[in-house]
């Protein structure tokens, strides 16, 4: 058959196909399929796998101190109970965040920061951002404030604080680690933006709300961080959001198909448990490092 191409005896202009780009891939709550999540180990597989970035939900301690931990509950990654916001860090320090998982990951030996009785220890940001500037390689880190919290804006206040210390608090030329710090709570993606206001914000969302059919996002955001649930039932949202001048971050993102839907839509940023697996996909499918 012959390829359809425009006349030569007429003034057609064929519009420049548009490049396909290869996403960033940031490791959900590190590399949380083949280890424990949000433990250290978790994030160094993340990064010798060759993400992009890693991502991390933060949560308060009753002593001011910033964790990474998803739940508002200790029962699920941990062996400890009651919530994470009642307890100081030393408390935490005694509980064991990684005898849950089902099994060690490909690398038996890569097992960091655990007790001499084998506990994996909760991990701190500050011990996340220590390791993402030892990579010694650029790295993005995505840092969820979860809410609601008992401790409302200090949360937001608490993790400027923290980037300040790092000099990450704002994008600096030259400089190997991005932050970005992002939140189901508009509310809170807006606290972020008047604590540091060059600091990129990514709105999160698994619904889609009305006033976001539109791709425009609450006053603060800069990325839009749908769901891949969400963009499977509504793949037009990308091109929205990019319209306004958006990025788009998805999560979470474990399967073939599913990253094969991301390259299609043109997202800039994919967000997955299995890290290694997706920077394998994007390999097979031809798409070369940024």
């Amino acid at each position: 058959m012959a390829a359809n191409l425009p006349s030569r005896n007429r003034a057609t202009r064929v519009p420049a196909p548009t490049p396909v780009k290869r996403p960033l891939v940031f490791a959900h709550r590190g590399s949380s399929v083949a280890e424990p999540e949000h433990t250290l180990t978790a994030y160094l597989r993340a990064i010798e796998e060759g993400a992009d970035g890693v991502e991390c939900d933060v949560r308060l301690t009753r002593d001011g101190q910033l964790v990474c931990v998803h739940d508002r509950r200790l029962e699920r990654t941990s062996n400890g109970q009651g919530l994470v916001s009642t307890r100081t860090l030393a408390e935490l320090g005694e509980l064991d965040f990684g005898s849950w998982h089902p099994g060690p990951g490909e690398d038996d030996d890569l097992v960091y920061d655990v007790t001499a009785d084998g506990r994996a220890r909760v991990l701190t940001l500050d011990r996340l951002l220590t390791a993402v500037h030892e990579a010694n390689r650029p790295m993005r880190l995505l840092i969820e404030t979860k809410h609601p919290s008992r401790y409302g804006p200090a949360v937001e206040e608490k993790v400027v604080e923290a980037l300040r210390r790092y000099g990450v608090h704002e994008p600096r030329r030259g400089h190997p680690v991005e932050v970005s710090v992002m939140s189901f709570s508009a509310l809170a993606v807006r606290r972020t933006r008047r604590l540091a206001p060059l600091l990129p914000t990514v709105m999160l969302m698994d619904l889609l709300p009305a006033g976001l059919r539109g791709g425009r996002l609450p006053f603060g955001s800069r990325v839009g961080g749908p769901g891949v649930r969400l963009l499977r039932a509504h793949p037009e949202l990308v091109q929205r959001l990019h319209d306004r001048g958006h990025q788009v971050y998805v999560w979470t993102v474990n399967e073939a198909a599913d990253v094969d839907l991301m390259i299609e839509l043109g997202v800039e940023g994919v967000i997955s448990d299995r890290p290694g697996f997706v920077r394998r996909r994007l390999d097979e499918l031809g798409l070369p490092p940024a």
